[in-house]
């Protein structure tokens, strides 16, 4: 359900999305809730890597963005925090969430299963490899999942190779 309660003063609340400088989701999340408002940083614990040493932290399902639930008119508040870039809009006008899809959200991490964050992307898509030895290439995503699989094609030839690539280091092209 989109915007089913309300506010103190009786105004229709709504999930919306911040969208926040890169590496600024956990910071923006306090801000808005020392402001009183309330925030949902969805995060996932994976083992980072250091020369040294390896740790286990929370990382964002969600990279670059952290949600908020407000009325519209307490957006400015939101946009005032430090590391906010913009709140996620179309065609101008901030853009709600459905209550269901942040639920949804809740429920996969109430479950404790394995996911990795990644785009939402069609089969069959031109994609774009953004880490990784494959770095740049270009090429069709044939299956989704965990170990997308990526067709690099030479059209003239009409040939192409597949490859496994994560999912989570592919992007739309």
């Amino acid at each position: 359900m989109l915007g089913s309660a309300t506010d103190g003063s009786g105004e229709t609340i709504y999930w919306f999305a911040a969208w926040t400088r890169s590496r600024h989701e956990a910071s923006v999340l306090k801000q808005v809730q020392e402001k009183g408002l309330e925030g949902f940083l969805p995060t996932s614990p994976r083992w980072s890597r250091w020369k040294d040493r390896k740790k286990r932290i929370n990382f964002p399902l969600f990279p670059g963005y952290c949600f908020v639930r407000v009325a519209p008119t307490a957006l400015p508040l939101v946009r005032k925090c430090s590391g906010v870039v913009a709140i996620v809009s179309i065609d101008g006008h901030p853009a709600p969430i459905p209550d269901r899809e942040i639920d949804s959200v809740r429920a996969f991490l109430d479950s404790h299963l394995e996911g990795d964050p990644c785009p939402l992307l069609d089969t069959g898509a031109m994609v774009e490899v953004t880490s990784g030895p494959l770095r740049g290439v270009v090429g069709r995503l044939e299956r989704k999942g965990s170990q997308a699989r990526l067709i690099i094609a030479v059209g003239l030839l009409g040939q192409g190779i597949k490859v496994a690539v994560d999912a989570a280091d592919v992007k739309p092209y």
